[in-house]
């Protein structure tokens, strides 16, 4: 039976995606020379896709067991509501986690996939098929071209719109072979970039946003049909594999920037909302005058609910961010220059080698970096707002060993310390660290075990100090952390304090439970109580997923009636396991 686009295709697609993204990523970095040769274009596509599957996965795990109704007047189904909530979420995790220009109009395209999926079946109810697909990449092409301010021939524009276009001619309507006819568009398409951008032309190769979609549209492929993706070649001509010229890539080009941002020094990004259609407009056309390679991308929501990322490469960089204040609300800010990515930057590039990895720790564009795992949505939050790069995973599922190892080369940075917030998740932190450094990529692990003393060590980072001693304070501070949380007891125990009962709630410090409580916010008190016994100037709480505001709220004014030296902050965790988490330092 031919497959459709429902959530289970949705899922496996993005795993593909990943896996062959990581496969590529190397590979596409080297032949980034457009609009900038900062060779970053493989890492950033993979971290927007690893960011989409994040999204796809917390999205799944809320519609959980729910289903749609199904009233025979083309209401949303059970398996059409699967496939609509997963592809949102996916677009949405994507607009969220989108590095660079490629990762940009990567979340237009997964948007044209949520919005086609959604106006299919809200339309009809008929089973997301082919059609569904051609319609999605219709948009997707309309999108991306509409996000960037000065498209031009020969990116991933010319790619994308080429496999919409074949799609849009194929006379089946099955998933499968309209796939398969867009993938291989999309290839051929790929081949004519190198002549229709000089920069390509000059450095010998193809699009390296381009060869991204089609790695993306391959793995589609693969998944619908098994058949293995044929070998694209990244130069102009013949392939390697075909007896080709060695690539050139970004080595031919760092001393010549004459397409694209030669005469901007930073990449700008952030995520803006409070905004609208109107405003949008004028921030497009401001940014214009500040900068180029201008990217603003929507999630397609009603003006003033919307969320968009913004990305220009510019100098000013207050001014890029004034014209966001101007237009809404900016926040998850982020700035690259690019002296430290290409030419006689911090590192330097003294030419690729045969892995496909610059020579001389060129690949490091960024001295330091503080990785954390992460189990709460909101957490992550916290901990991206204070300079962190997150690796979120659910509760139950510790990262895997590759998906850590992808984070923490996807800092790009030297010097890394790694954070795994939990006692069971630092021997895999070790190991990925150990990897890593194999690979020349300085990973020193800091042993916290919870989320609350990620966020002591992360609040004394300081990227201006000495490495070392900056993981000293950082250990210190995490030491210094003493941390707790309640349990509602699920069944009948006996515990160090006695017998439990179930519903009753379980106060717990340092892995011990140490009082059994009649509800949350008596619990909370005991807790908090017992835990400044010892002494402490700041209690940090983080609600649960389930947890009331009202708990925190209760909490916080007890302490400041009971501990009025102390400090009290509160914070929504979002975590799954414990409804709350505490923090004494």
């Amino acid at each position: 039976m031919p497959r459709i686009l429902d959530a289970v295709l949705l899922r496996q697609w993005t795993a593909a995606s990943t896996a062959a993204l990581e496969r590529h990523r190397a590979e596409i970095d080297r032949i980034n020379v457009f609009p900038v040769p900062d060779g970053d274009t493989g890492t950033n596509l993979l971290l927007t896709m690893r960011a989409a599957g994040d999204g796809l996965r917390r999205g799944l795990r809320e519609l959980g067991g729910r289903s749609g109704t199904a009233n025979g007047s083309g209401a949303v189904g059970p398996a059409e509501g699967s496939a609509v909530t997963a592809a949102a979420a996916l677009a949405r995790g994507a607009l969220m986690g989108a590095r660079g220009n490629s990762g940009v109009i990567l979340s237009q395209v997964l948007r044209g996939i949520s919005e086609a999926l959604a106006e299919a079946c809200a339309t009809n109810g008929a089973e997301p098929d082919g059609s569904v697909l051609r319609a999605a990449l219709e948009r997707a092409d309309r999108l991306a071209s509409a996000a960037v301010a000065q498209p031009l021939e020969g990116t991933v524009l010319s790619v994308l719109r080429a496999a919409a276009r074949a799609a849009a001619q194929c006379a089946s309507d099955r998933l499968d072979e309209v796939a398969v006819v867009a993938a291989d568009a999309a290839g051929i398409a790929l081949r004519y970039t190198t002549a229709q951008l000089p920069a390509l032309a000059r450095a010998e190769v193809v699009d390296a946003g381009g060869f991204g979609l089609v790695v993306i549209l391959d793995a589609l492929v693969e998944v619908l049909t098994g058949r293995i993706p044929v070998a694209r070649p990244t130069e102009s001509g013949a392939g390697p594999a075909a007896g080709g010229r060695p690539v050139r890539g970004r080595d031919a080009l760092t001393a010549d920037r004459e397409s694209g941002s030669a005469e901007f020094d930073y990449e700008v990004m952030y995520l803006l909302d409070g905004s609208d259609t109107a405003r949008i407009d004028r921030l497009r056309a401001e940014l214009l005058t500040i900068g180029d390679s201008v990217a603003v991308v929507g999630d397609g929501a009603p003006d003033g609910a919307g969320l968009w990322n913004v990305h220009v490469h510019c100098t000013d960089i207050g001014a890029a961010l004034e014209a966001g204040i101007g237009a809404g609300r900016p926040h998850r800010i982020t700035v690259m220059r690019f002296a430290d990515q290409v030419g006689d930057g911090i590192y330097g590039t003294d030419g690729i080698d045969a892995a496909g990895e610059v020579a001389g720790g060129g690949r490091f564009v960024r001295r330091r970096a503080v990785v954390m795992l992460v189990a709460g949505p909101q957490t992550a939050e916290l901990a991206r707002d204070a300079g962190a790069d997150v690796l979120e995973h659910p509760a139950d599922r510790p990262p895997a060993d590759d998906e850590l190892a992808a984070a923490l080369a996807g800092t790009r940075a030297r010097h890394v310390v790694l954070l795994p917030n939990d006692p069971d998740l630092t021997p895999v932190a070790e190991r990925a660290a150990s990897a890593a450094r194999r690979d020349g990529q300085e990973v020193v692990v800091v042993p916290t075990a919870s989320v609350l003393q990620g966020l002591s060590a992360l609040a004394v980072h300081d990227p201006g100090r000495r490495s070392g001693d900056d993981v000293v304070a950082m250990a210190e501070a995490a030491a210094g952390t003493r941390t707790g949380g309640l349990l509602v007891a699920e069944s009948e125990a006996l515990t160090w304090v006695g017998r439990c009962s179930p519903g009753d709630v379980l106060g717990l410090s340092d892995g011990e439970v140490v009082l059994i409580a009649p509800d949350l916010a008596v619990g909370a008190l005991w807790l908090a109580h017992r835990m400044l016994t010892p002494g402490g100037e700041l209690v940090t709480a983080l609600l649960g997923a389930d947890a009331d505001d009202e708990l925190g709220e209760r909490l916080a004014d007890d302490l400041r009636r009971t501990h009025p030296e102390v400090d009290v902050l509160v914070y929504r965790g979002g975590q799954t396991d414990y409804p709350l988490v505490l923090g004494v330092e």
